[in-house]
């Protein structure tokens, strides 16, 4: 084939037969390489920042009342929603118990949480209506087996049902989990204690503890706001943080963030406050570390509450 005529000017003659060498050669000029595009750092998570990086086996649980979704302001939805989303997708635990949710906010919750996240709960006074206990979990890790509630009453199967001196139905969701990380099942329970009646508190926790002994000999993570103060004195504590319940995770940690108030209603913390939000797991659990997360943004905190969080090892 003949090559084809190329007219070349006066100065450029050299540059035009190395560029005319190179075609007859077939060699080509290497292309540039596209810059390598490197993951972004994963973020510290509070717990990591405490206790360093998770094991593999190391389940993160955060118990947190979300305070119900409502346009009031100041501390509307609208205005806490944001603050929620960076806890949550900041911390990224395994589970999450939450307390107050109503169904419009637990699905935005979960479109915030991503793709990964799924929750399972029911509302308090039946289907979708009132409030939720629900239980978020990170769906490439855990797989749900079987579910169920229960309504703290003298009807437990009742949707709805008010028990003893409380104002307002109070219940109780739990899930049995596979754990695809380690091979083995556990219970994840979550409930709301009523604010008011003490009796209602006292007779819920009893028919926590004894609904829960029914599950048999596996694993066990409670998650609630109890209402309670967590101390000796407290019915509700005594009864399921106990030798014979449930092992209080902010007490048996080795690593501990500061303690105060979980309730603060928006207004400056209280060092060393009344302990209201728990974390209770079965005895033989390695509790690696707890801690009350602090986030706020600017003024705006996500909630009345601060979400409590801890990392275990189940047995």
């Amino acid at each position: 084939m003949p090559l084809p005529r190329v007219r070349l000017r006066r100065g450029r003659a050299v540059v035009a037969l190395v560029a005319l060498a190179v075609l007859i050669s077939g060699d080509r000029a290497p292309a540039r390489r596209a810059p390598v595009q490197t993951p972004a750092p994963r973020l510290a998570t509070a717990l990591d920042a405490l206790a360093g990086p998770a094991s593999a086996g190391d389940l993160d649980v955060m118990t947190f009342n979300l305070r119900y979704a409502s346009s009031a302001t100041p501390n509307s939805w609208a205005q806490r929603r944001p603050v929620v989303r960076t806890v949550l997708t900041t911390e990224k635990p395994d589970l999450i118990g939450t307390q107050e949710g109503l169904a419009h906010q637990l699905r935005d919750v979960a479109a915030d949480l991503g793709d990964t996240y799924r929750y399972i709960g029911t509302g308090r006074e039946g289907g979708n209506r009132g409030e939720h206990m629900a239980i978020f979990y990170d769906a490439t890790r855990l797989a749900p087996l079987e579910t169920g509630n229960f309504w703290l009453s003298g009807s437990p199967r009742t949707p709805g049902s008010v028990g003893w001196d409380a104002r307002q139905p109070r219940m109780a969701t739990w899930v049995l989990f596979a754990d695809s990380t380690t091979g083995r099942r556990f219970y994840a329970v979550n409930t709301h204690l009523d604010n008011r009646g003490t009796e209602a508190r006292r007779h819920g926790a009893e028919l926590i503890r004894q609904t829960l002994a029914a599950f048999g000999p596996l694993p066990i993570v409670l998650t609630g706001d109890f209402n309670s103060a967590a101390e000796p004195g407290s019915p509700a504590y005594a009864i399921l943080a106990s030798p014979t319940a449930y092992d209080d995770t902010w007490t048996t940690a080795p690593r501990r963030g500061p303690a105060y108030a979980t309730i603060h209603n928006y207004q400056p913390l209280i060092p060393g406050g009344e302990r209201d939000d728990w974390i209770l797991c079965t005895p033989g659990t390695t509790v690696l570390a707890t801690l009350m997360n602090t986030y706020r943004d600017a003024f705006q905190y996500p909630s009345d509450h601060l979400p409590v969080e801890a990392r275990l090892r189940l047995p």
